[in-house]
């Protein structure tokens, strides 16, 4: 009841003035953004104009925007000194949108006039209201600045923020909720030609998102795409469920016994939470709002865990070595779910069309939902995450919930969020020049060159563009809970060993930021192939281990291909995955890893190498022990013959040379054959004598 008449009341301020014959007015306070700096029809294009257009006969909108100017009364060009601010007082508004703060980033103004801001915000407010007790007022938080703006780094990064922090103050203070224009924004740079105005599909956006406010209207009630028929549940933490509804509509959402409500706000959000919960299952879940109900079936509560990376993360099980045995035996028993999320358009040797393109650079680019297990959806989803998930589930009993997003030939920058790539100096200028940058492998941007052959616009996104697979795709599932990532990336970062060993610690970091979890990560160290920096970038990511909390390695290149970049023997990688889960996540006392490196010691003519996670060193295949190499103080390498000794390497030196390295499966392609008990092999490694 109380909703109902909250609804009323809205309604009868945003339309009585019609009950007189009169149109609402609504005045658009602003700079450039607002008055529509650089469109071709600004009277047409810019906001305020496809505003009036939304809100229809009942509304008169006017645009009081004033290009470069200050919120701040003391800034080089103060919006109060301004014609339009003139004008807008004298408008006699009934809403006053205010979006004010960009050109208070400049140096002019934010480091010398910074704490007047708030002061000078209420100022303003307070002004307004003097010509109409009843103005209804929204402020708004900015409208995106991108790294390409010629002072990004110098200052407006970080002074953006610090706006957008006062703004929020501002809100506070008032009890106003702010319109967020940045949200909606600041994932399509390619709307943004200067990197600070929009063009007119960037002004729709924000006229859309102020309309939304204005009226309620967000569409009505939508559950978010990830909660569906077949899904599971992450079992031992909290359980969101959410989506959008109306300005205070009411959902309610029964679930295993259990009822929660919650209220639509102001920005059309809804989110209800149930607690955590035991693994079980299959449950039903039932949604109600304004008269709509939406039932959900067979859903489970177990382990989700997120399966990322390029192609061999995505290489399908009907593909693998033992893909074809396992779909003739699959157990659809198996309480093992699947969400594989599609790219719209693979990254093939092709050029893509105009609506590819279109639906790429609108964050359109993954689709799916989850489905039971059965030969299609299994035949086709990752053959790693399969096997992971299938030994998980033999192991633990529980249902396992796999999400792939996983798109070939992907560069980790790709994956990176924006704003950890902006606030990153060897990063930063990455990304508005990403396509010319020796800092992205020259096949990925070969590639891209090729897809997007017929782009019109110089900034068209792509997939293998900083940033963009973690806006497409990423961001949409951070509210999503998950025990842990599974990853198998590198093949497109390969040719730069240092750089990735900075980024890929700042992409973990990140992504346990966003979901506000320290999350297992486990990934795939390359395979073996001829590609001459592949045994720098396996040492690279041995070393990472010890660099990122939590995490763990599997070693793949014993089953690498000479030729081939995406060997077939998937199955053994999915399942020394599950062995780091098992011993690191679900602490089981098992040997979840080859023997590791600890540490080299020089005895007379012999040098003894010392290995940890090995109660017995063995060799696989071949008795005699191969992949042993010495780098001597010239820099030479050459092999040598070693043997396994009471459970230690000894490798005899040769006469008349000095050692400085000993080096394991140093070549790009290797057969090295070190292994333990288990089976499980040796990484590449170098290590120093001391």
């Amino acid at each position: 009841m109380k909703i109902f008449c909250r609804f009323i009341i809205l309604l009868v301020f945003l339309n009585g003035a019609n009950l007189y014959g009169q149109k609402m007015k609504v005045a658009c306070i602003g700079n450039s953004v607002t008055a529509g700096y650089l469109l071709n029809q600004p009277e047409k294009q810019a906001y305020p104009a496809q505003l009036r257009q939304l809100l229809g006969d009942g509304y008169q909108v006017a645009n009081f925007g004033h290009s470069g100017a200050t919120l701040l009364k003391k800034g080089h060009n103060p919006y109060f000194k301004t014609k339009a601010f003139r004008e807008a007082l004298n408008f006699g508004a009934d809403i006053a949108i205010i979006h004010l703060g960009l050109n208070d980033t400049d140096p002019r103004n934010w480091p010398n006039y910074k704490d007047n801001f708030q002061t000078d915000y209420q100022w303003l407010i307070d002004t307004l209201k003097q010509q109409n007790t009843k103005l209804k007022v929204f402020i708004c938080k900015l409208t995106p600045i991108f790294s390409g703006h010629p002072r990004f780094k110098s200052g407006t990064r970080d002074w953006y923020w610090q706006v957008q922090e006062k703004i929020l103050g501002v809100a506070r203070a008032n009890k106003l909720v702010p319109v967020d224009l940045n949200a909606p924004l600041n994932n399509r740079p390619e709307l943004f030609a200067d990197n600070l105005h929009p063009d007119s599909i960037g002004a729709a956006i924000i006229a859309q998102t102020i309309y939304s406010t204005i009226t309620g209207n967000f569409g009505g009630f939508k559950l978010n795409g990830l909660f569906s028929d077949n899904m599971v549940l992450q079992r031992d933490k909290g359980i969101p469920v959410y989506g959008t509804a109306n300005a205070n509509e009411e959902v309610t959402v029964y679930f295993n016994q259990q009822v929660r409500r919650a209220v639509a706000g102001a920005d059309g959000k809804w989110v209800v939470n149930f607690p955590a919960m035991k693994f079980g299952g299959p449950y039903q879940m039932k949604l109600v709002c304004n008269g709509n109900t939406l039932m959900l079936k067979n859903i489970l509560i177990g382990d989700v865990w997120l399966c990322s990376g390029q192609s061999n993360m995505a290489f399908p099980l009907k593909s693998s070595a033992t893909g074809q045995a396992t779909l003739n035996h699959l157990n659809k028993k198996l309480p093992v779910r699947l969400l594989k999320f599609n790219p719209l358009a693979e990254t093939d040797n092709v050029s893509w069309n105009a609506q590819t393109l279109n639906s790429i650079n609108s964050l359109s680019y993954f689709s799916g939902s989850w489905a039971k297990l059965d030969e299609n959806a299994a035949g086709d989803f990752s053959a790693v995450a399969y096997y992971f998930a299938e030994k998980l589930v033999s192991n633990e009993q529980i249902p396992v919930g796999l999400i792939q997003m996983a798109v070939g030939g992907s560069p980790l920058e790709s994956w990176l969020d924006r704003k950890t790539m902006e606030h990153d100096d060897l990063l930063v200028d990455m990304q508005d020049n990403w396509r010319k940058s020796d800092f992205l492998q020259d096949w990925v941007r070969g590639r891209a060159d090729v897809n997007l052959k017929n782009a019109v616009n110089p900034k068209q996104r792509h997939p293998y563009a900083p940033a963009y697979n973690y806006e497409a795709g990423i961001s949409k599932l951070t509210d999503f809970p998950i025990k842990g990532v599974i990853w198998y990336q590198g093949e497109s970062n390969a040719h730069n060993v240092e750089l990735f060993s900075h980024e890929f610690p700042l992409l973990v970091k990140s992504w346990r930021a966003k979901w506000n979890d320290n999350f297992p990560f486990y990934y795939v160290q390359l395979s073996a192939i001829e590609r001459p920096s592949w045994p720098y970038f396996r040492d690279a990511q041995l070393k990472l281990q010890a660099v990122i909390p939590n995490s763990g390695m599997v070693v793949s290149s014993d089953l690498g291909d000479s030729l081939n970049v995406h060997p077939t023997h998937k199955k053994e990688i999915g399942e020394r995955l599950a062995l780091l889960a098992l011993r690191n996540t679900y602490h089981k006392k098992i040997t979840a890893s080859g023997p590791v490196v600890l540490k080299v010691m020089k005895v007379k003519n012999t040098i003894v190498v010392h290995f940890t996670s090995a109660k017995k060193l063995k060799t696989s295949g071949a008795s005699v022990l191969i992949g042993f190499e010495l780098e001597d103080i010239t820099g030479a390498h050459f092999p040598v013959k070693a043997s396994i000794v009471q459970n230690r390497v000894l490798i005899n030196i040769p006469p008349g040379k000095t050692i400085s390295k000993v080096l394991y499966a140093w070549q790009p392609f290797t057969r090295a054959n070190l292994v333990n008990e288990a089976g499980l092999p040796a990484s590449t490694f170098s290590i120093s004598i001391p």
